[in-house]
């Protein structure tokens, strides 16, 4: 504290605390003059609110109020330059804004001329300048949105995470649909080639189909170009489309930034989120006034899923955001929240992994200049706007508004934990589709069975110990070089004798093969084990 006044009084003596006559440049008005001897010794009425941490009032040992907060520092540099005594009125109610009596709000005292200054950092509000006269802008400040942190991302976890709800509908749309056209454009060429190979049925194509996608294997072999390039081009759509899945899966159990279900205003206006704002504030009077940018949000509170409430206690608010409600507050009040938030629980032994329990969307709700407030036509405007003007300049206000925060940011959005174990989630789809397989196979079983004995029954149905055996007959092979062989025949049965013949000094097994092919087999070498 005693660096602080050391800070504030250098500042205050090497620039604008001074008497401005030094400078022989500057002409001085005698309306000046008259103003300053008005304000000098004179006693002002400062109201201002609790709202941390630009200000707030604690209670003397007399019972008076006395102003803390950067709005208050600011004031005391004020009281140094001008030599005027004050003190500090709170509104009943601690509102910025009310349409009730004026002792409830701060604006309202300032109506009513109970109080000369309001010494907060007040809102610039559309229509707001019809009540008060605001000084020299002191800041921007943004009001942000916090909400309880969820347990994973709003991007999905698990299997279906990598890619987006539209990239699986297309997908599956594919998978459908590839089945029917290659049934369709072999059926096509088999008309008009009807000499070469037949067209493929359709449940064919679909197994075809679904057994690629999975990365199976096929019983079908074509032997006419164009089914095998409509196979190519299918299997060159699956391994381009595993080959994504696999490199978006590892980056997002791994690599993955945090996302939220509520990042915009539109977001808080379109989904099913209850959000709450402090009664009679900022939030409040932009959004009940048809002016302002955020009004349709009223909607909202209409319906119950928007309200407002009092802020006596701040803490108390994380209350309302621990039951699932979004916070709407400004920016820096709610970084001390959660760093205020963030000690209790480092005190109270919290494990590290569960002390950020909040989390600030990063999409902004509204953007709004603050200033402080004199009365209409107040002589007060024309002598402390050059000083605060140079108090902002010189950045000792937004300085002191941080001060009690620390460097690093308080609880990110993005965690960047090193250690990523997969958690059930993450594995949930794997259980539906195997819950969905086995439903599905039961679902067919009792179809079968329901086809075969009650839509379809065989009438003449013989036991099985009369039934008759069918002689075997035992087709010729067909050989035909435009395809490849079976995979069980490279290696078949041999016909005739087998022979020894040296080959290049090399002793060999010399085997015909029941298709009149001659096969060479080294012995007594490594590579002879392989066909043992």
């Amino acid at each position: 504290m005693a660096g602080l006044e050391l800070i504030l009084s250098t500042v205050c003596n090497a620039t604008f605390c001074g008497t401005m006559d030094d400078n022989p440049l500057h002409d001085v008005k005698p309306e000046r003059h008259q103003l300053e001897n008005f304000v000098n010794g004179s006693h002002l009425r400062i109201g201002t609110i609790n709202y941390y941490p630009e200000s707030w009032v604690e209670r003397a040992e007399n019972g008076s109020y006395i102003g803390r907060g950067a709005a208050f520092d600011l004031v005391h540099i004020l009281q140094k330059k001008f030599n005027f005594t004050y003190e500090v009125v709170v509104p009943e109610g601690n509102f910025l804004y009310s349409d009730g009596r004026p002792m409830e709000s701060l604006i309202g005292l300032l109506r009513s001329k109970r109080i000369d200054l309001a010494a907060a950092f007040i809102p610039i509000m559309k229509n707001s300048d019809q009540f008060v006269t605001f000084s020299t802008v002191i800041d921007e400040s943004n009001w942000m949105m916090m909400l309880r942190r969820p347990k994973e991302s709003a991007a999905g976890s698990g299997l279906l995470a990598p890619f987006d709800e539209n990239v699986w509908i297309l997908t599956l749309a594919a998978v459908i649909i590839y089945g029917p056209c290659l049934t369709m454009l072999t059926k096509l060429r088999s008309k008009l080639m009807p000499e070469e190979e037949d067209y493929i049925r359709l449940p064919h194509s679909f197994w075809f189909v679904y057994g690629a996608f999975i990365k199976q294997g096929t019983s079908l072999s074509p032997s006419a170009n164009t089914t095998r390039v409509l196979f190519a081009t299918w299997w060159l759509f699956i391994i381009l489309l595993s080959a994504f899945y696999t490199a978006n899966l590892t980056a997002f159990l791994t690599l993955s930034k945090f996302t939220l279900d509520i990042e915009t205003v539109q977001d808080l206006y379109k989904k099913n989120y209850r959000w709450i704002a402090t009664e009679a504030g900022p939030v409040e009077y932009a959004v009940k006034n048809p002016d302002e940018e955020i009004h349709y949000l009223l909607k909202t509170v209409a319906t119950g899923r928007g309200s407002f409430v009092s802020d006596r206690d701040s803490s108390s608010l994380l209350t309302y955001v621990s039951e699932g409600a979004v916070l709407v507050h400004p920016s820096v009040s709610l970084q001390y929240l959660m760093y205020n938030d963030y000690l209790q629980k480092t005190r109270l032994g919290v494990p590290e992994a569960e002390k950020c329990t909040y989390v600030v969307a990063p999409g902004v709700f509204m953007t709004k200049r603050r200033a402080f407030a004199y009365q209409h036509k107040s002589k007060l405007k024309s002598l402390f706007n050059p000083v605060i003007k140079r108090v902002i300049h010189s950045g000792i206000l937004s300085h002191l508004s941080l001060r009690n925060l620390p460097d690093t940011k308080i609880c990110p959005l993005d965690l960047q934990s090193k250690d990523r174990q997969l958690r059930n989630t993450d594995l949930l789809m794997t259980y539906y589709i195997m819950l969905m397989g086995l439903a599905a196979a039961v679902a067919v079983f009792i179809a079968e069975i329901s086809l075969k004995r009650y839509i379809h029954p065989k009438s003449d149905v013989i036991h099985p110990r009369f039934r008759q055996k069918r002689p075997r007959t035992i087709e010729p092979a067909i050989f035909d070089d435009t395809r490849p062989p079976p995979y069980q025949t490279l290696f078949g049965k041999t016909k005739g004798q087998t022979k020894k013949k040296f080959i290049n000094g090399r002793e060999y097994w010399v085997i015909k093969k029941e298709n009149g092919e001659t096969r060479l087999i080294p012995m007594r070498t490594p590579s002879a084990l392989l066909y043992q």
